[in-house]
């Protein structure tokens, strides 16, 4: 397919053959060599062809090859005459990041605001070992919470971060600062299989294995002072980085409603989706009753996905609390925002200068909305919805905001991280646990894992730069920076 240079940071892909719309890839020519690697530019053609899309089918900067949809893309349905795809949403429902502030300082710097609590190597040491301690990790891990009823899993997936705050996770306050207030109304658990049931019971406050981490970090620089002010954030100061999502539960639910779908296409029930040019791009029109079932199940899994954020949230508060015998007061731990990158929601955007409302497919992709938009906390009016975009565990991290161009643009979307360039298989070949660690101990990043072969799976050199990925977002207006983070303490699963 061809490539047509915009800038420097933009390609477009012209539409031909069953392309409904163009394709639009956001990259620098250093990315670019990495994305024309494996089947990613293809897969958004692909999902050019698919009913009812709008504006482009796009990739995000980190954008790789993924399950039907590119990691890092992002697709606009009309809800009258669009579908809704698993593939546009992933096996992970709702994998987001949450970033929190402390008032911990770890830094040499004399002039660090004395309101801040210094902390040394050897505390740092005490902090992450109780964190790892404390929240459970790893394929299969066992939930912080034994073993839910099936009635207080079905409350959690109706009511998201509510039923947190009520069982006593974290306070009133923390709902505001998430995408969604931590819930999507339209969740329904009685469209969810029995295995998918079944797996969610036991994985509530676990963080989960592959690119899933906690993350000590350490403000590195402050772009602009008064954003960073209005986040609670300077030089030197301590934050925590949790990623993670709906676990086995939202992987289920991906899995039984591709089969459904499947088993649908082959009855030839929609003929509109017979000739889809990949299967992995399943899909079935918005408005039937398998695309309302599948919302209502997707729905049901990103409110166990926050929740489950919320409950580690919770219980690292309490490890930092104990590992230094400080006060709630003393420790000032607030949540900063949680924004999720695996999901499809309702929105309202301007098409040809009209309102419409979409379905907005974001695959390892964020909401970026800018200043002044309804659905952003009162507190960020004036300045945007952060965007936290992580890099790898060994270099550095952002947090950012979302643009009046990201609306215009891309539907208000960003990317979400640095982006694979190997494949797990391939950085297990390239490297070995025992490279990482002393990579990591020559940096001086401590890093907890329940196994040793995600330490080489997760290696820096197996990710984009993300300096790259976020230096592309801006210069194309998408996103403005706030801060850069860089780790002090790892924890995989």
């Amino acid at each position: 397919m061809n490539l047509t240079k915009i800038n420097d940071y933009c390609w477009e892909i012209p539409r031909e053959g069953k392309m409904r719309v163009n394709g639009r890839i956001y990259a620098n020519n250093r990315l670019l060599k990495h994305i024309t690697k494996d089947k990613a530019i293809q897969q958004v053609c692909n999902v050019a062809t698919l009913p009812g899309i709008v504006g482009h089918s796009l990739a995000m900067p980190d954008m790789h090859e993924g399950y039907g949809f590119p990691i890092g893309g992002v697709a606009a349905m009309d809800v009258n005459s669009g579908v809704i795809s698993p593939g546009g949403v992933g096996y992970d429902i709702n994998c987001g990041v949450r970033l929190i502030r402390t008032n911990l300082c770890y830094s040499k710097n004399k002039h660090i605001n004395n309101d801040l609590i210094r902390i040394n190597r050897k505390q740092l040491q005490l902090i992450a070992d109780l964190l790892y301690n404390t929240i459970p990790t790893g394929l299969g891990s066992q939930g912080a919470i034994k073993k839910l009823s099936q009635n207080n899993l079905k409350d959690i997936m109706r009511d998201g971060v509510d039923w947190a705050i009520t069982n006593g996770y974290g306070s009133e306050r923390d709902k505001e600062y998430c995408e969604e207030n931590g819930c999507i109304r339209e969740a329904d658990p009685s469209v969810l299989s029995y295995q998918a049931l079944k797996r969610g019971q036991n994985q509530m406050g676990t963080l989960g294995s592959g690119n899933h981490f906690i993350e000590l970090g350490r403000v590195q620089n402050v772009f602009d002072e008064r954003v960073a002010n209005i986040f609670g954030l300077e030089e030197g100061q301590v934050t925590l980085l949790i990623h993670s999502g709906s676990r086995g539960l939202g992987h289920q639910v991906c899995g039984d409603y591709i089969k459904i779908m499947k088993k649908e296409y082959n009855k030839n029930t929609y003929p509109e989706l017979t000739d889809i040019p990949d299967m992995q791009l399943i899909c079935v029109p918005i408005n039937s009753a398998i695309g309302i079932d599948y919302y209502a199940a997707m729905s049901s899994a990103a409110n166990y996905a926050w929740v489950n954020r919320q409950v580690m949230m919770s219980l690292a508060e309490e490890a930092l609390q104990k590992s230094l015998n400080l006060s709630p007061s003393d420790l000032r731990f607030t949540l900063i925002y949680d924004i999720c990158h695996n999901i499809a929601k309702f929105e309202t955007h301007q098409i040809n200068g009209e309102n419409k409302k979409l379905c907005v497919h974001r695959k390892g992709a964020t909401r970026a909305f800018p200043p002044y938009h309804p659905s952003i906390p009162q507190k960020y009016q004036d300045v945007g919805q952060p965007v936290i975009i992580p890099g790898d565990m060994g270099r550095y991290s952002y947090l950012c905001l979302g643009t009046k161009q990201a609306m215009q643009e891309t539907f208000g979307s960003s990317c979400h991280g640095a982006g694979r360039v190997l494949s797990r298989k391939q950085a297990k070949r390239n490297t070995t646990p025992e490279d990482v660690i002393k990579e990591m101990n020559q940096k001086e990043i401590l890093i907890h894992s329940a196994t040793r072969s995600t330490l080489s799976e997760e290696m820096s050199s197996a990710y984009k730069d993300v300096d790259d990925v976020v230096e592309t977002m801006n210069k194309c207006g998408l996103l403005t920076n706030v801060v850069k983070l860089n780790p002090l303490a790892v924890i995989k699963g």
